[in-house]
């Protein structure tokens, strides 16, 4: 056939005929179904085609001269021209030779699939598209279980006009493509049943960070558009490469989307071949994946990535959509294209690390809450758009918010300092735009567009993780850009104290050593919420509490209280443990005081009331006790599926206020039963030394324990036996004392002196540049320090170590 080539003939070298789309997929077909992946088949009417249609009738030229000269960010200039421009096309009959090879094709793909006339998907691929530093997503139509010969005809023509949709002709101009260099190409595809099933999109580096280690998949029920479109906000899974390869199971995180509706084919005869409906509520409350489908595609995501790096010659993150039959239980790849934003600023960008911060660190109020797109910060005038035909009323450097941004906002979005969207997810072809073009966005923000209002001034922070914030008022904005060329490695071990998991991945671009203190506290506040005693009692079914209804919603799409537990802290400190692997990440275990464990949900049933907390019923005390045991336990068991089936031999424990060496063989015995093997596969159990008696006597626990970690903050309280929530004698509170410095000297010394391990992790040497001068003198293994006094402390320890000839 002159105008059709079959994904079979197809590979990466044939985008001038068929298109980045097309190619791809026939690379695939021809490279990865050998080694298990499953394609669709199909076939692709080539460019020529394209040409072709438009030369037989002439209309070439005409479409030159409404293109010429045009402003495309005169929107309704650019929408009326371009609408012309699609109508002359689809209104072109197709030549006759070209219509007939269309439908042998067709014929030929429903031979092969057992089937009179099959359900097919049918997409543009322009010959420009899916390239390393543009993605064009989005920017031509697709169409999805177009089934006969008239639909199949009728949607062929519709993807040649969208060559001209008002968002490809302002994405072309904006990226310097010339109209007339770029020609479409049609892919004709087997649809896959997921209008039964599920599907999404997925990422083999994480779209915000670039961070390469791990899968990012997106999905929903049903067919894909409504992710690709951002329709719902889908569920998210993230898998770490390095262990899924070892053969582990390393799922760092699920989180349950809100996917309200789910499109499936609609009936025969009807105006458009696919419809959404809404979803039950038990598929509104459970995860669109099974764990097995999960890794399964985050190997398909690594064996894709593999090849196309290969064939580039260069590292190159892939951008993939798949969907499940929902008939047959399979899993399918539909497309595959370079990632284009996270891959380029690594060419561009690779010995520099860029950070946005707010300069206030008071309270704000927050308006908003969603999705974080990108992570820089934008300032500006609300502007509620509820409409795309009013999207001429955005000014430059507004925040648009409006429902839902598909590609067809390109042109406003470029205007826009920030964009705000009810609904979508990160992987949506809009986020992916607004990632190309540089602009903070925050989507799947449920109520933005009756929260906010016109003329509001607000700023839009995509900088503080994966949550993004709309926060009342204007606040300034600063942008830290570090040459990391510069930095000489001192022999002190740096490591990083970090409490939240969701900005790991962020953190760990900063020069680092590892993880010194990753603290269980915040996971258990923020990703669990009850108090783990209530948990275990409705496990039980032995009571339910205040507040049960909204932690059971927390729990959906978990099998039960301990699953979800269990599987929630694994998440957290293995997302923690993924970003600096290999390095050592080192995680204390719950340290949650009295009044703190009273404040969760449920807690008012379980704690007692004390009279001073900080010296209280705390930290190991609890892990043996009668009735908090069984929560410690879990925790063992959470800790132990994160270092043992996720892979995080990397992770090393630390245990909190250890007051006696008997403790401490109580609370061993307990982790040892739960899976917490000292020694087992270079599993390190520490010791934070914060009570004098750690000091005194570190011989003793030291026998016990593989090192020490100083917690300065406690040891500083119970030395000068000042309170440090006590106002009254806050002046008295100061790791500087001579007497802390001693403390500090003589548990360096006990660590030499038994070859064991010992750093600080507590506040005092990120507050003060001469405490960790002193503990460099004396030889400390490793310092540990908030994310933002990293840099300048690094360079100062090195400046410090020369000059004490330490090398």
């Amino acid at each position: 056939m002159k105008y059709i080539k079959f994904f079979k003939e197809l590979n990466n070298k044939d985008v001038p005929i068929v298109g980045g789309k097309n190619a791809s997929i026939g690379e695939m077909f021809q490279e990865l179904v050998p080694m298990g992946i499953k394609v669709p088949n199909g076939f692709a009417i080539t460019s020529e085609a394209y040409w072709y249609l438009l030369d037989s009738a002439g209309i070439r030229e005409k479409i030159k001269e409404l293109l010429d000269g045009i402003d495309v960010t005169e929107i309704d200039v650019l929408n009326v021209r371009s609408k012309k421009i699609r109508d002359m096309i689809f209104g072109t009959p197709l030549p006759e030779d070209l219509r007939k090879e269309i439908l042998e094709a067709y014929k030929i793909l429903s031979e092969e699939y057992k089937m009179e006339e099959a359900d097919v998907a049918v997409r543009s691929s322009a010959t420009a598209e899916d390239l390393p530093d543009a993605s064009f997503a989005g920017q031509q139509d697709t169409y999805l279980s177009v089934q006969g010969q008239t639909e199949l005809i009728h949607y062929v023509k519709s993807c040649f006009a969208s060559l001209f949709t008002d968002r490809a002709v302002s994405y072309r101009a904006s990226r310097g493509f010339d109209h007339f260099k770029v020609a479409l190409s049609v892919g004709v595809q087997k649809m896959v049943r997921s209008d039964k099933g599920s599907s999404g999109v997925m990422f083999s580096i994480d779209t915000e960070t670039g961070f390469k280690d791990a899968v990012f998949i997106t999905s929903s029920w049903g067919l894909g558009e409504n992710v690709v479109g951002g329709t719902v906000n889908p569920d998210e899974f993230y898998v770490f490469k390095p262990s899924l390869e070892l053969g582990k199971r390393p799922i760092l995180k699920r989180q349950l989307g809100f996917k309200n509706i789910k499109m499936v084919y609609a009936a025969p005869g009807a105006k458009h071949p696919t419809k959404n409906i809404e979803t039950t509520e038990e598929e509104l409350k459970s995860f669109s994946l099974e764990d097995d489908e999960v890794l399964t595609l985050a190997r398909y995501a690594m064996l894709i990535e593999r090849h196309y790096s290969k064939e580039a010659g260069e590292y190159r993150p892939m951008d993939m959509e798949w969907a499940k039959d929902g008939n047959s239980g399979e899993i399918f790849i539909v497309q595959a294209r370079p990632e284009t934003v996270q891959s380029q600023k690594m060419k561009k960008q690779s010995n520099t690390f860029e950070k946005y911060f707010l300069k206030d660190k008071g309270d704000k109020e927050i308006l908003l809450t969603g999705k974080a797109v990108g992570g820089k910060i934008g300032i500006g005038k609300i502007r509620v758009i509820d409409n795309i035909s009013n999207m001429g009323e955005l000014k430059q450097g507004e925040i648009l918010v409006t429902d839902n941004t598909d590609p067809d906002w390109e042109p406003a979005m470029k205007k826009a300092a920030a964009v705000i969207t009810n609904r979508g997810g990160r992987t949506c072809h809009a986020a992916i735009v607004a990632r190309e073009i540089g602009v903070p966005a925050i989507v799947g923000a449920v109520g933005a567009t009756e929260k906010l209002e016109t003329g509001m001034e607000v700023t839009v922070s995509c900088a503080e993780g994966e949550d993004g914030f709309v926060y009342n008022g204007v606040y300034e904005y600063e942008v830290e850009k570090i040459d990391l060329s510069t930095l000489e490695q001192p022999k002190t071990k740096i490591y990083m104290n970090i409490g939240n998991p969701e900005k790991a991945f962020s953190f760990s671009m900063i020069p680092n050593n590892g993880v010194g203190l990753a603290r269980m506290e915040f996971i258990i506040n923020n990703y669990i919420k009850a108090h783990p005693l209530a948990l275990i009692d409705l496990h039980n079914g032995n009571k339910e509490f205040d507040g049960v209804e909204s932690v059971r919603e927390i729990m959906s799409g978990y099998a039960n209280p301990k699953d979800f537990f269990v599987k929630k802290i694994a998440e957290g400190v293995g997302m923690i443990a993924s970003a600096f692997y290999p390095k050592p990440v080192i995680v204390r275990t719950s340290d949650f005081k009295s009044n703190e464990y009273c404040r969760m949900v449920g807690g008012k049933d379980y704690e007692p009331n004390e009279e001073n907390p900080m010296i209280g019923y705390r930290g190991a005390s609890r892990y043996y006790s009668e009735q908090y045991r069984q929560a410690f336990e879990w925790e063992c068991e959470a800790l132990a599926m994160a270092r043992n089936e996720m892979g995080f031999s990397n992770m090393k424990i630390m245990i909190p206020f250890l007051r006696t060496p008997e403790e401490g063989r109580r609370v061993l015995d307990i982790m040892r039963k739960n899976g917490l093997v000292q020694g087992e596969n270079g599993l390190e159990i520490y010791v934070m030394c914060e009570l004098p008696v750690n000091v005194v006597l570190a011989d003793e626990f030291l026998q016990l324990f593989d090192g020490f970690s100083i917690g300065s903050n406690d040891l500083t309280q119970l030395t000068l036996g000042v309170d440090r929530d006590g106002e009254l004698v806050s002046h008295i509170f100061d790791e500087r004392n001579p007497a802390l410095l001693k403390m500090f000297k003589m548990a360096i010394e006990s660590c030499k002196k038994h070859n064991k391990y010992c750093g600080i992790c507590g506040q005092a040497p990120s507050d003060y540049p001469e405490i960790a001068e002193f503990l460099v003198e004396n030889g400390i293994t490793s310092i540990s320090l908030n994310p933002d006094s990293m840099i300048e402390t690094w360079d100062r320890i090195v400046q410090l170590e020369k000059k004490l000839g330490i090398s």
